[in-house]
């Protein structure tokens, strides 16, 4: 396999890694309150959380920015229970907005969790000078990932909402309460105090 081809199955499998839970976590928080007709609003909240997790994974690598892993690896529960959070306020399914404030919610937990993959791809990159193209397709490997993630909460919702003819409304707060409650548990463990 070359390196782009390396790089890419890292990425992807490194998101949809059911040992880092916090990643799948994450992204169904944020496409719960959507259904496949939302396929266009969908498309722009994850191409908001890609931006914001694009720019912190390469500033990260190139060494351009520098932080504390264990305040990254506490914030990035902590942004699945505020997503989490932010689901029960949905109160109607219209989304009449154009950009409504999930989307920048999106954006500025991408900047962290590009933080939190960046740990990992550094320890993959070592030394080597040319980075660039391994940085891309990582990331492009991270978007492959995250579209079956995505792919899969969407089959979820529809089976439980389309097929089981369970109320949107109610789908929601469980299953965001369910998210909450694994969110909770991983804040707590990472607690960087």
């Amino acid at each position: 396999m070359n390196d782009f081809g390396l790089y890419f199955s890292l990425g992807r499998n490194h998101i949809a890694d059911w040992l880092g839970i916090d990643h799948i976590l994450f992204i169904m928080a944020l496409c719960l309150r959507y259904q496949l007709s939302n396929w266009r609003k969908i498309l722009v909240l994850v191409t908001a959380f890609t931006i914001g997790h694009s720019l912190t994974l390469a500033l990260s690598v190139l060494n351009l920015v520098h932080y504390s892993t264990r305040w990254i690896e506490f914030f990035i529960p902590v942004t699945i229970l505020i997503t989490a959070i932010s689901n029960v306020f949905v109160k109607k399914f219209t989304f009449n907005s154009k950009f409504p404030f999930i989307y920048f919610m999106a954006l500025f937990f991408g900047l962290i969790h590009g933080l939190g993959f960046s740990n990992y791809l550094k320890s993959l990159l070592g030394k080597d000078d040319n980075i660039i193209a391994q940085l891309f397709a990582f990331n492009l490997g991270l978007e492959v990932g995250q579209l079956l993630i995505v792919s899969g909460v969407l089959l979820l919702s529809f089976v439980i909402v389309g097929l089981l003819k369970v109320s949107r409304r109610e789908y929601l707060l469980y299953t965001s309460g369910g998210v909450f409650a694994l969110a909770l548990q991983m804040v707590l463990q990472r607690w960087p105090l």
